[in-house]
């Protein structure tokens, strides 16, 4: 076999990844270094979090903190869990999720109740009562205070990971990680005051307070501030769909997000206030049917997504680039698993690990060249598509048996005068004997490899027996 480059160019197109433009290379400003920015950032964090331990702990004494520790910590994995399989489609990378995480629990935590604290109290000393300063700091100043601090995180991640920022979806995940980690600190302090209460005037039991608080923070509305703060995600998220011209959009439309966020945080906080059963008409009539909405969005747009890379993906096949079952399979997330556990059984867990991030980039591959013929593509479009093109190049020889598995594994029942469904069980052989054309090399359309791309034909948007040196499909076209 031919040995290729490591990096398909076009003859007339921009450099590759890394490379110099030019030829030279300038070096960057030490405060521009990635390692200085990382540390940094977690300086902050770090320091955040030592605060933030030292004041809860002040307020709930050591036997408190470890007891609210342990009873908070009980929903964070459930949560955790259920926006990971929702971000199943096209994964972003966990250190966006590790850093929502600590900036919610450590950053935006501290924020928060130094911010409350200062405004009650300036608010009990400008009115002389007390009562009503508690009740305004609780209904507006936590809300605009606490979504503002947590709305940082997706803002940050939005502006410096834009990549892995790319609709509805990747802001409810964000947005919702970092909610999560708010809650748990938030949490830990409430029902470590809880048992300290208990402590004092020797309650224990189901009729305590720290049970009470534990039934209606842990059980009845763990999802509370991720709720809100999901409503600035889906903001960002639209944002996101937007083109980069689009200003005034990208700006009014996560500014919206925000004010909705704290309207529905003021009206859980001030729940309180509205009576004795005001509480639970507020869970009832809006927490729970917002709840809903939200989730069946963003089901919704997951499955959207879906759609979306099977409809895009065969434009990748017919340049060459996929083979002919693989925009079903990477669209099917049944299929998607079958195969990453049919290459971990046969191949061990690398190749599980290799199928999956096949399948990740072919997904990220789709979305960008949907937002290409929408026109709301970045202007290192045909960069990023060539950067994805060749992770995909690289790992097809390990995920491509797989995927023929999957597809054939979950084919849609024949259809009577079509023979065999798809033409799979032809195109692939038994993935047993791995029989594929031995055409490895890169497309004839970029001028690599010798002999017929794999799944020959001409590139996409094409004459017949185009020799174009790149792909000549249009990617703003369908």
């Amino acid at each position: 076999m031919a040995t290729f480059p490591p990096y398909p160019t076009h003859p007339s197109g921009p450099a590759g990844p890394g490379e110099p433009v030019g030829g030279k290379r300038r070096p960057a400003h030490w405060w521009r270094r990635k390692w200085v920015r990382y540390g940094a950032l977690s300086t902050l964090l770090a320091l955040s979090g030592l605060v933030i331990l030292a004041l809860v702990r002040e307020q709930t004494g050591t036997e408190g903190f470890l007891v609210g520790l342990a009873l908070a910590v009980l929903p964070v994995p459930l949560l955790i869990a259920a926006f990971r399989w929702l971000d199943r489609v096209e994964p972003g990378p966990w250190r966006n999720l590790v850093f929502s995480f600590a900036w919610g629990a450590c950053a935006a935590a501290l924020i928060a109740i130094v911010a409350n604290s200062f405004a009650t109290k300036w608010i009990a000393t400008a009115t002389a009562d007390p009562t009503s300063a508690d009740t305004l700091g609780a209904t507006v100043i936590a809300p605009v205070v606490e979504e503002t601090a947590k709305a940082a995180a997706v803002l940050l991640i939005f502006l410096f990971r834009r990549r892995d920022f790319t609709g509805i979806v990747d802001g409810v995940v964000i947005a919702g990680v970092t909610a999560t980690g708010f809650a748990f600190t938030e949490n830990i302090l409430y029902l470590g005051t809880a048992f300290g209460t208990d402590q004092l005037s020797g309650d224990s039991g189901l009729a305590s307070v720290t049970a009470a608080t534990f039934f209606v923070r842990v059980i009845m509305s763990p999802f509370a501030h991720p709720l809100f703060t999901v409503l600035t995600g889906i903001g960002f998220g639209i944002a996101a769909l937007s083109a980069d011209r689009h200003h005034v959009r990208r700006v009014l439309l996560p500014l919206s997000g925000l004010l909705l966020a704290m309207g529905m945080h003021a009206l859980w906080n001030g729940s309180s206030t509205f009576g004795e059963f005001g509480f639970f008409g507020v869970y009832a009539m809006f927490m729970v049917p917002a709840f809903g909405l939200l989730t069946w969005l963003v089901i919704w747009t997951r499955q959207r997504e879906l759609r979306t890379v099977r409809d895009e993906l065969p434009a990748y096949t017919a340049a060459g680039w996929l083979t002919p079952a693989e925009p079903y399979v990477l669209g099917n997330m049944k299929a998607r698993r079958l195969a990453r556990e049919y290459a971990g059984l046969q191949f061990g867990r690398g190749a599980a690990r290799a199928v999956a991030e096949y399948e990740a980039y072919a997904t990220s591959l789709a979305f960008l060249r949907h937002r290409g013929r929408r026109g709301r593509a970045n202007a290192d479009f045909v960069v990023r598509e060539r950067e994805l093109l060749f992770e995909l190049w690289h790992r097809r020889e390990i995920a491509r048996p797989s995927l023929a598995y999957a597809a054939q594994a979950t084919a849609p029942a024949p259809v009577y005068g079509y023979g065999q469904t798809y033409g799979y069980a032809q195109t692939y052989g038994s993935p047993q004997t791995h029989a594929y054309p031995q055409t490895y090399g890169y497309p004839q359309a970029y001028g690599y490899g010798a002999g017929p791309a794999y799944g020959a034909g001409p590139a996409y948007g094409a004459g017949h027996g185009s020799s174009a040196p790149y792909p000549a499909y249009n990617p703003y076209r369908s």
